[in-house]
């Protein structure tokens, strides 16, 4: 009878491709393991888990709506139904171990693991962890971390500094420059940039690119404009008009542009330079393919830890940074300047790339499966769990 593992968690690509890259490093150790992801109704996994060739099945729980305290009533019943609906489908599935990655999801899931005395891993990307994993951490078999100093959160001797887990198609990808622009529809000869705000978008980056979009064209550069869904309908009428020019006619270098980026491999292989967010897991992504990166970090980030994530890679002058606050004023031109500056575009790369973690999927899915032991019990822990593996 094969191996059943759980993992359990989404809401953002930083929580779902993590996810997909453990779960693809477990069936590379022992193709014979089934795995079950559970997420939230409604949210992105529902939709990104299948694409990836896995079996989801969603519960009804949704996070804390600080915008509209009135959208709350209803989160306690949504909570009671999520933990029966938990019950089931561990009773049905009989995991050994459940995995949690992060997002509303989770909690439930490995709760209610823990009161069955199920082993239980947590993957927490970001410096600072998140309240629902802090809580789980007392009762986890193990804390896959991606830094050190996380004993503030969560027991020593079960932390496991492994890395952010980076998917397979961006680890692995071969796809030439040449390709990659042409399959945005853009000229190889020309100089790209690549704006990605993150599976959701980013409204201060979003905001920047439209006020300036004329500028890209005016200095000879194409652009991919990743948006998010709530700022796809605007940036397309804005490319569009953008497009035919005053006269009507096509107005400078290409813009393609999209809620989302199914493929981005490409994406990256396409860019000369790069905009973005600074969570966990877009650095960890932007050190693999080793990008002259523009940080712009997301301002309302728990302990501001997105600007603690770009601050400490522009002190090791391995990327830039722009403030949300000035983002409008500043973060075009900041872009144009890096694609002029050829020599500070190789000193971003060279010194991003050393950063890289490629393998930080395969030494989780090595330590659950050395954590869970033979079929049916826990391997006892001997070893020194805050190491690099």
């Amino acid at each position: 009878m094969s191996r059943r593992i759980i993992i359990a968690g989404g809401g953002t690509g930083g929580h779902i491709f993590p996810a997909i890259a453990i779960a693809g490093a477990l069936q590379k150790i022992d193709s014979s393991i089934e795995l079950l992801f559970v997420g939230a109704k409604g949210k992105m996994e529902m939709e990104k888990i299948p694409q990836a060739g896995y079996r989801i099945e969603g519960i009804d729980i949704a996070g804390f709506n600080r915008s509209s305290l009135i959208k709350n009533i209803g989160l306690p019943f949504k909570l009671i139904k999520s933990f029966f609906q938990v019950g089931r489908i561990l009773r049905d599935f009989r995991p050994e171990a459940v995995i949690g990655v992060g997002g509303y999801s989770s909690f439930p899931v490995l709760r209610a693991a823990q009161a069955r005395g199920i082993p239980t891993f947590i993957h927490e990307s970001n410096s600072f962890a998140g309240k629902s994993n802090i809580l789980l951490g007392k009762k986890a078999t193990r804390i896959f971390v991606a830094s050190d100093g996380m004993e503030k959160f969560f027991p020593a001797g079960r932390i496991v500094i492994t890395g952010n887990p980076v998917r397979q198609s961006i680890v692995q990808s071969n796809v030439s420059r040449e390709e990659a622009i042409r399959h945005f529809g853009l000229d190889p000869s020309g100089s790209v940039v690549l704006s990605t705000g993150g599976s959701l978008g980013a409204k201060g980056i979003n905001l920047a690119i439209a006020a300036h979009l004329d500028e890209f064209g005016k200095h000879d550069i194409q652009l991919i404009w990743q948006t998010g869904k709530p700022f796809a309908a605007e940036a397309t009428a804005l490319v569009a008009a953008h497009a035919m020019g005053a006269a009507g006619k096509l107005a400078g270098p290409g813009i393609w542009t999209n809620d989302f980026i199914p493929q981005m491999e490409y994406a990256f292989a396409a860019a000369d330079v790069v905009i973005s967010r600074s969570g966990a897991m877009s650095i960890a992504e932007l050190c693999v393919v080793a990008k002259p990166v523009v940080f712009v970090p997301f301002p309302f980030a728990a302990e501001d830890h997105q600007t603690v994530n770009a601050q400490h890679l522009v002190e090791k002058k391995a990327a830039l940074m722009v403030k949300d606050s000035e983002a409008k004023d500043k973060l075009v031109a900041t872009t144009i300047g890096l694609v002029h500056d050829k020599a500070l575009q190789q000193q971003l790369k060279e010194n991003i790339g050393k950063l890289a973690v490629r393998d930080a999927a395969d030494r989780i899915a090595n330590e659950i499966l050395e954590a869970i032991g033979p079929k049916g019990g826990i391997a006892p822990d001997t070893r020194n769990n805050n190491n690099n593996g």
